[in-house]
């Protein structure tokens, strides 16, 4: 049975998201933002008593935000860091980024491999389909779970809202268009985990989002 596992990280209030097998205490993290020895404590003590051995260390995109606890995860677990290449640019100008957003304690995590739209991941007995949504970020991705009905979209999709695009490399048209053909394309009773706020679906934001719902 696959659980996900929601902490809400950083002063931007970010959802890290751990998910994991309770029949094989397998599991992959997912956007560590936890900025402080706090954060870091809380996610490792709950990992702890779970008995879960991560295998994945996973970014839907690479904003700060969502970033603070790379470097953090990769040495306290031993994981190499997967983001889609797209993203790139976005991870390498975070040293940047962080001083500008007043987080002078981040400490930089290099990419180790780059993750594909269609490509299959496991995590125990469930297999998670990547699904490239850019627009909020170019290299944003979803993980979708088709036997959960679940599925993490980063920042690309929320509850009665959708991710920003005024920030670099973002773009409002592209964004829409993932959103319309990529996660409208999943099944209405699909659960949609997103990198702030609270979970939805996607009928529901199908029939009632400002931004993108389908008339």
């Amino acid at each position: 049975m696959i659980q996900i596992k929601a902490f809400t990280f950083n002063p931007f209030m970010e959802n890290t998201y751990l998910v994991y097998d309770t029949e094989t205490k397998e599991g992959a993290l997912v956007d560590p933002g936890c900025n402080d020895q706090t954060e870091q404590q809380e996610l490792h003590r709950f990992i702890k008593a779970e008995n879960i051995e991560l295998k994945h260390l996973l970014n839907t995109h690479c904003h700060i935000d969502h970033v603070l606890g790379n470097a953090w995860a990769k040495e306290t677990f031993g994981l190499p860091l997967g983001i889609h290449r797209a993203d790139l640019p976005i991870l390498e100008s975070n040293p940047v980024t962080a001083q500008h957003y007043g987080f002078p304690l981040y400490q930089h995590a290099e990419a180790d491999y780059f993750i594909e739209e269609g490509q299959m991941i496991s995590i125990g007995n469930s297999e998670w389909k990547v699904i490239w949504v850019p627009g909020h970020a170019p290299g944003n991705v979803a993980f979708y779970c088709e036997k959960q009905k679940a599925c993490l979209v980063g920042d690309a999709l929320f509850r009665q809202s959708i991710g920003r695009t005024d920030l670099p490399l973002g773009d409002y048209d592209t964004l829409i268009s993932s959103i319309r053909t990529k996660l409208f394309a999943l099944p209405d009773d699909t659960t949609v985990y997103s990198g702030h706020g609270e979970t939805t679906t996607v009928g529901e934001e199908k029939r009632t989002n400002p931004f993108c719902r389908l008339n």
